[in-house]
């Protein structure tokens, strides 16, 4: 009976041991999961963020473009000068000014100066269909801002006057399957406002 009673109490006793151990593995799961869900909700937190501070970009970027199209409306069009590869020559994946082009700005700003006008200056990045859209758009602002750049240091045009703008490979004027095609869509128009 003494042995009877003493496995009872044995039986019991590492029920209740085991009971603990469950306890302290379910403790721990939770824990766990707890510490996976944190993880989640901080990643997805910091995703929600960086959309609105993309989203906050392209507002901004459109309200821009709406003050500058704005500008625009409200002016008549003067002019608009196109620089191909004929004058620019902008090879692939190039945006630097060649001494041709910069001959052909200085002359474009030399007439806008002896006629004393008051103008706003839009240019115009393009580029052949070679690269990706998004690669396209960057190397299109890049030309842009070349030229952009070379008016205001050269000849003192006022940034508040100029702005520059990618069209990437959105507008070609030629066949981007032949070299030749390829080679008139690598250009900047230059566009003059009153």
């Amino acid at each position: 009976m003494k042995r009877l009673y003493h496995l009872s109490l044995l039986a019991v006793g590492t029920l209740l041991f085991a009971g603990c151990a469950t306890k302290g593995y379910v403790n721990e799961e939770i824990a766990a999961l707890e510490a996976r869900l944190n993880e989640s909700m901080n990643q997805s937190l910091a995703s929600r963020d960086a959309s609105i501070a993309s989203n906050k970009r392209t507002a901004e970027d459109a309200l821009r473009r709406a003050t500058e199209a704005g500008k625009l409306a409200q002016g008549h069009l003067l002019g608009q000068t196109v620089m191909s590869n004929d004058e620019i020559r902008f090879t692939v994946n190039a945006y630097t000014l060649s001494d041709e082009a910069k001959a052909v700005l200085s002359e474009l700003v030399g007439e806008l100066k002896r006629e004393n006008r008051d103008v706003y200056i839009e240019v115009q990045g393009h580029t052949d269909a070679t690269g990706s859209e998004a690669y396209n758009l960057e190397l299109g602002k890049a030309r842009a801002e070349a030229v952009v750049n070379y008016l205001h240091r050269e000849h003192q045009i006022p940034l508040h006057r100029l702005s520059s703008y990618s069209y990437g490979e959105t507008m070609p004027v030629a066949d981007n399957a032949t070299k030749a095609g390829r080679a008139l869509n690598r250009r900047v128009v230059v566009v003059v406002m009153e």
